[in-house]
């Protein structure tokens, strides 16, 4: 992946998330160019598309329910920057020897990230920071090579890292805003209340953050090399 003629692109793969535009979108408002394309893309379309990051996107499914929809396992070995969000950070985490579980405690809306490393991902931001969670399942085991970048009150890996092959991932949902979080609480009212949680309490207590669009920038600067 060098040599490069195309200007900076990041390619988000989509497996399944209602908001996988939104992500995208997310990444343009940080003047990197994006595209969305289906999980499946074959390897070699992706590599002629030289991209210079790849996003992998939330989805329904568990990533150990067969037929559980997975990326090329080549396009870790491409040598590029990947951050998983939701189930993409199980996805990668999974496909490269870690293990992920069904959770203790399901989250769904805000939650309290303690950042346990202020290098690299981090760098930066504030060393809490809110953020939206909307799983059932988390990593249990990290892969060979990773370690925690942050956690919440439920999840012990909430961000975790491989630093020296530039995988990043975040188990909550840096793109969302107030409306989309809005949507998402709405269509999952009824697993929330069986969670003991009230979604109408959720909705009011909705709060934009500005800490996730700084995280996507963030990921935009390893796009481009800067590790200062």
């Amino acid at each position: 992946m060098t040599d490069r003629t195309n200007p900076e692109l990041v390619i988000v793969l989509d497996f399944g998330a209602q908001y996988a535009q939104l992500i995208a979108r997310k990444v343009r408002q940080c003047n990197v160019y994006c595209e969305l394309l289906p999980h499946d893309t074959p390897l070699d379309e992706l590599a002629k598309r030289q991209p210079w990051g790849v996003i992998l996107s939330g989805g329904p499914d568990s990533v150990y329910a067969p037929g559980a929809p997975v990326p090329p396992r080549e396009l870790f070995e491409l040598g590029i920057p990947i951050l998983g969000i939701c189930y993409g950070m199980q996805l990668m985490c999974h496909l490269l020897g870690g293990s992920v579980t069904r959770g203790i405690k399901r989250e769904y809306g805000k939650a309290d990230l303690e950042v346990l490393s202020d290098a690299d991902l981090f760098r930066g931001l504030p060393q809490t920071m809110t953020c939206w969670m909307s799983h059932g399942d988390s990593v249990a085991t990290l892969p060979d090579g990773f370690h925690a970048l942050g956690k919440t009150a439920n999840t012990a890996h909430a961000a975790v890292a491989d630093t020296d092959r530039r995988f990043y991932g975040v188990q909550f949902h840096p793109e969302m805003d107030t409306d989309y979080v809005g949507v998402l609480i709405r269509q999952r009212a009824d697993a929330i209340r069986e969670e003991g949680l009230d979604p109408d309490a959720l909705l009011a207590g909705l709060r934009e953050s500005d800490d996730g669009p700084a995280l996507l920038a963030r990921f935009g600067a390893f796009v481009r090399g800067e590790r200062s």
